[in-house]
Parts: C-alpha cells; structure tokens; sequence
C-alpha cells in the first residue's frame, strides 16, 4: 500500500503499483501524470509523478508482472535514460536503482533562472519528479523513492547537443549518458538549446548549479555551436569565448567543484569526396583546449571523435544518427526533416558512450561510477544502428532545437 507523500516533512515514497493509484493532483501530490491512466491490461506507456523539492533523489523500481511477460524501459523526467529494455518473464521481476535529479528554475528567495518561454513546459523544470514507463508491454510493480542528499552530482552545461530534449525526435547525449551510470551519484543537465558559454551564464543557470554544488561535485561543460554565431566586439574563439569558459573554470573551483570541458560535437558536414567531415567550428574545438591547457582543466575531444564516428558511418547511413526522415514520418509532418546539428536517440545514444569513454581516457574519477554492463565503445566501430530500439515518448514536436 502506497504511503501519502502529502504528508510533510515526506522523504521517502513507496507506492505498490499492483494496486489501484490515483491521477496526479496537487492535492493528493503523486500518481498517474501527462498521460491517461493505463488499463489494467494494457501495455500502453504511463508516467507517474511525485511532488517533491528540489534534490536528489534514490530510485528503486521493481519491474515485471506476475500476469504476463514485459518489457520496461524507464526515463525520468526530460526523457532521461535510466533502464534500458527490460524484458521480464510473466511472474518474474527486475530490480532497477538509480538517482534522479529535481530541480526548479527558483535559486534563492529572490533569484530565479531566466528559462526560455519554450522551457516553462519542460518535465526538467516543474515541481515533481516524473518517471516515465515505456517500452513493448512496460510493467512495473513497485516505486521506492528516497531523498539522497549525500551522493555526488555531475552537472551538464551546454546547448542543444547537451540538454535534456523534452520532445521526440529530438535528444542528446546529456538525456543518455544517466544510463551508464549507477546510484552512486546523480546527474543534473542544465543545458539549454540555442545557449552559448555567455547566455548561460547571464540567465544565471551557473548561479543555479552553484547553489546546490558540494566540495567534490563534477561539472562538465561543452559549448561552440552557438558562441561562434555571436556578431559583434570580442566575438569569436579568443576573446569572448575562452573569457566565459575561465569563469566557469574560476567560479566551480572556487566553491571545490571539479570541471571538466567537451569540445563541441561536429556537424554532419561532409567534403566533396563524400567520405570526410569537414571542420564546422573553426577555433572554437582550439580555444577550449588552449584554456584546458593553461588552466589544467581535463578535456574530452568530442570533436574529433563525433566526425570519426560520422565518417565511420558514411554520408548516408551518419544520416541515421540525425534528425533526418521523410515526410511522413511522423503525425502531421508534412515536410522531410534533414538536421544535420541535432541528434536522434541513436546518435545521442552513441554520442554519450563517446563522452564515457572520454572520461575513462582521462582517467577521470567518474568512472568508478559506471554500470558494470558498460563495454568500451570506439566512435571509429560505431553499433549498427538497425539493431537500436527505442519505443518513442507521446510528447513529439517538429519544431526544431534552438542553435545550430
């Protein structure tokens, strides 16, 4: 029997989902939310929310039916990956922990983050911690959720290669990488599409971080795509740019947080040949590792390693990797989508082995973190993306990403 979370000071929730839960209200504060609440028999996906404040949070899910075989994959609330396609026998049961973290745009008494009109509606930014169950046939029998203030956080800075994409078809590597690691710490992204290392810092989102980070946490930041957008004095990779990456370095030292720089994923932007990328960043993946350099930062080149992946793929299948696919495809898509910036959850998925792997190679203490299920991936042999399954999210826009 599930216990009320309405009762306050609640820390830890445990709902029996065998038995009958009610729809989310702020009243009752949990229960069946975004989408109708499922049929007893059915194997439609459902999401189900608990109010909560900010935190971090020890999840513990028990997955399977003893009334028939499933197959259960979690993501917590914007479309982070937690539990991978889980088949379970009827009868049988999986147990699944790992931390989620909840967060909200206020900072202090009178300081909030300046979040964009499109984010008001993200799952990363409301008052509840959302689990989303999907898959083939997802089943779930039990919720344990735990308030975990002792764990480490590993913060996300970045633009729309990094955030958490709320909509299908749309994802990152920051909503991917949560899989490949265990509940021994937590991840919050607090990137944002369209951002550059500047406009992340004026809507005070570094502010936010700051104001949870402990001694010891991790911040990873990858920025480019926009900043070299930028027009106008101190524009481009050596003023402006290598500037705002030293704050970032100055201001998580300062309060003994450890950072660490991802040069900028490349575009799918293919030579003439057909065969090679050719660089889109132009100083920027330079400028990064100057500033890593000069200030004994660890750096991870996702630059290089994102155009071998891309050239490993070949023109035509590194399409497979990106938002492209023909009109059609999806509800009320009149026109092809051809994005060559943008990932599918194919490419985010391999994108995010590359940023692990980037840490193993720079010996990083996040690793001790991973999963044991992890295997070592080399962007140059990428997984033959046929064989990825992802059963969709409902919540599906067309409109593209900010940036570029």
């Amino acid at each position: 029997m599930a216990l009320f979370p309405l009762i306050l000071p609640a820390q830890t929730f445990d709902f029996d989902m065998t038995k009958d839960q009610p729809v989310y209200s702020d009243a009752t504060g949990y229960g069946y939310d975004i989408l109708a609440k499922p049929e007893k028999k059915s194997n439609e996906p459902f999401y189900f929310s608990v109010k909560v404040p900010d935190g971090n949070y020890t999840v513990k899910v028990e997955l399977g039916s003893k009334k028939k075989a499933a197959s259960t994959t979690v993501r917590a609330e914007g479309r982070r990956l937690m539990v991978y396609n889980t088949d379970t026998k009827k009868g049988k049961t999986a147990t699944f922990e790992f931390v989620v973290n909840k967060r909200s745009p206020q900072i202090n008494d009178k300081e909030r983050v300046r979040i964009k009109e499109r984010e008001k509606g993200y799952l990363a930014w409301d008052d509840k911690l959302t689990l989303e169950f999907n898959g083939d046939a997802p089943a779930v029998k039990s919720i344990h959720i735990e308030r975990n203030d002792s764990c480490p956080t590993l913060y996300l800075c970045g633009n729309s290669t990094v955030v958490d994409q709320n909509n299908e078809p749309w994802a990152s590597w920051g909503q991917m990488v949560t899989k490949w690691f265990d509940s021994g710490i937590a991840i919050s992204n607090h990137a944002e599409s369209g951002l550059t290392a500047g406009s992340f810092l004026a809507q005070k989102r570094l502010d936010k971080i700051l104001s949870t980070l402990k001694p010891g946490d991790y911040v990873i930041c990858e920025f480019g795509h926009n900043d070299e957008k930028e027009k106008g004095p101190g524009s481009g990779a050596w003023y402006h740019y290598t500037r705002n990456l030293k704050i970032f370095v100055d201001r998580v030292r300062a309060q003994g947080g450890n950072i660490i720089f991802c040069t900028p994923t490349e575009r799918r932007r293919f030579a003439d040949d057909k065969k090679t990328i050719s660089p889109t960043h132009g100083d920027f993946p330079a400028a990064m590792k100057a500033v890593a350099e000069r200030e004994n930062v660890p750096l991870i080149d996702l630059n290089k390693m994102s155009r071998d992946f891309y050239e490993a793929l070949g023109y035509e299948g590194s399409k497979r990797a990106l938002v492209h696919y023909p009109a059609n495809t999806f509800p009320g898509q009149t026109k092809a989508l051809a994005d060559d910036t943008h990932f599918n959850t194919f490419g985010a998925y391999e994108i995010s082995k590359m940023v692990v792997m980037g840490l193993k190679e720079i010996d990083s203490p996040l690793t001790k973190y991973l999963r044991p299920g992890f295997v070592d991936f080399n962007p140059s042999q990428p997984d033959d993306a046929a064989a990825f399954k992802w059963v969709p999210s409902k919540n599906a826009d067309l409109v593209k990403p900010d940036g570029n």
